[in-house]
């Protein structure tokens, strides 16, 4: 009873931390206003705390062995409440972005150290229900977010969805502390990689704010974008033959040697940034082109949790009985069959063809962290599981970063090619064109300018639609290509944490 409350209070964390990554989404628009800046200017709030948890999530393994696993935990927590409050009392969007800045660096810990938290708690037969409870909160937290953070701006204030985080969070920290205090584990002095430090700093805060800002800059038509590319690609540049050289460095590059490591990883990431992308993308085009409120379209893809939560706690008995590789191959099966269904939504689409898809997704969801999480931490010795967690997370974080910009570029350059495919059907010439504006001036007592309107509006919603359909497609087919990364490693049904669970 006493581990299963030490469970759920690490539990509770991670999912404080990612539903605040997906919740603060929706109230941009409120936001911005409220504080007097444009929607442009409010936007920074998710692209600081963005830069700041990315650089932070690979420094894990070197913080957790100055510190101490519990030591570091319990205070990432507090930190991110300290600074949830701060960013609810903010005056400014000055003042805002700087308690997001500590917001992002307080949560990069808490992903990666929920993993092995959980994973030295529980004995090696049951490493597999840790890790499925972990990816019940890990993927229940971006499906909640948006409807969640709707719902408290629409009713209350956006304040409250960072005061929200202050009740939840000294609980999850009190409770952490009183359990596994007991079990801190062995620290030591290591000298600090500053210069491996700074580079991380600056490739990775360039990369993401290139990948933030892109698309309002017009990416590389923009200096500024042409800029932070040569610096993100010159600072990965250095950082890598820094890290790979240096005696002690502050992110352990060399796990990369790991069969294992390499190809859950790659595998993990490649899969999160077309799932995470395709989960940003799909509410937006709900609510600019099909009219549903930001509550509604959370409302939709909200049954994606529901196989999530139901499914996890059987994922202990399946990964006891089934190779995960098999596990995670039925869920990649599983989303590429989910994306080319929704590859034949149409503009009239009901709500039940628009759910059900979202629905099913929920079964590959709940077969997809658990067995690549256990590849990736398969066969590592304790000490390196936190420094083996932070780094695969690291790059399962930025690849979805990465993978929304893209697939955002994407949608945005097919419906500019379909829209001039359909446009070119707009002639006098063409009967089924000039029907349709008689009707729609018969129907509406209107002018033709405003027919002529109406259908332009219409032939944009056919061709967004189009774009998103070839973004679902795509999507479907990267899943099946990347089925043979998972098959490069070796087989593997639990998460060998030998001494770390005594």
């Amino acid at each position: 009873m006493r581990f299963a409350l030490g469970a759920f209070a690490v539990a509770l964390a991670t999912f404080m931390n990612v539903l605040d990554a997906s919740i603060a989404n929706v109230a941009i628009p409120t936001l911005s206003g409220d504080l007097g800046v444009s929607v442009d200017e409010g936007t920074w709030v998710i692209t600081v705390f963005s830069a700041a948890n990315a650089v932070s999530i690979p420094l894990t393994g070197w913080l957790t062995q100055r510190l101490g696993q519990v030591k570091l935990f319990t205070g990432a927590i507090l930190l991110f409440v300290i600074a949830s409050a701060l960013c609810g009392l903010a005056p400014s969007l000055s003042v805002l972005l700087a308690a997001r800045v500590l917001q992002g660096v307080a949560a990069g810990p808490l992903i990666p150290l929920s993993q092995a938290l959980l994973l030295t708690t529980f004995p090696k037969d049951q490493s597999g229900s840790a890790l499925s409870l972990w990816a019940m909160t890990a993927t229940v937290g971006p499906i909640v977010g948006p409807a969640l953070g709707g719902w408290i701006t629409d009713s209350y204030s956006w304040s409250w969805i960072f005061y929200i985080n202050v009740p939840v969070g000294l609980f999850a920290a009190a409770a952490v502390w009183m359990i596994y205090r007991h079990r801190e584990t062995a620290t030591r002095r290591l000298p600090i990689d500053t210069v491996g430090l700074l580079s991380l700093i600056v490739w990775v805060a360039a990369l993401q704010i290139m990948l933030d800002k892109g698309k309002d800059l017009d990416w590389f038509n923009s200096p500024v974008i042409c800029v932070l590319g040569v610096i993100a690609l010159i600072g990965l540049a250095f950082f890598v033959v820094w890290e790979l050289t240096e005696d002690k460095p502050i992110v352990d590059l060399r796990l990369f040697a790991g069969r294992n490591f390499l190809g859950g990883t790659i595998a993990i990431s490649v899969a999160y940034a077309i799932f995470f992308a395709n989960l940003v993308l799909l509410p937006q085009w709900i609510q600019v082109y099909l009219g549903y409120r930001a509550v509604d379209a959370g409302l939709v893809t909200a049954p994606l949790g529901i196989f999530a939560v139901i499914l996890a706690p059987m994922m202990g008995k399946l990964m006891m009985k089934m190779d995960a590789r098999v596990l995670a191959t039925m869920a990649f099966v599983g989303f590429a069959i989910v994306f080319f269904m929704r590859s034949l939504y149409t503009t009239d689409i009901d709500r039940y063809t628009l759910i059900l898809p979202t629905l099913l997704q929920g079964i590959p969801t709940a077969l997809f962290f658990v067995p690549l999480t256990a590849i990736i931490l398969s066969g590592l010795p304790p000490d390196k599981i936190p420094s083996a967690a932070g780094l695969s997370n690291f790059v399962r974080v930025f690849a979805g970063a990465v993978g929304t910009s893209l697939l955002a570029n994407s949608w945005n350059n097919r419906t500019i090619l379909h829209h001039a495919r359909l446009i070119e059907q707009v002639s006098g010439y063409n009967p089924n064109f000039t029907d349709a504006i008689a009707q729609t001036q018969s129907t509406l007592s209107i002018g033709a300018s405003n027919a002529l309107a109406l259908v332009e509006r219409g032939l944009g919603a056919q061709a967004a639609m189009l774009g998103i359909n070839d973004v679902f497609w795509v999507s479907a087919i990267i899943f099946v290509l990347i089925i043979p990364l998972i098959w490069v490693t070796h087989p593997s049904r639990d998460v060998d944490v030998g001494a770390g669970a005594a």
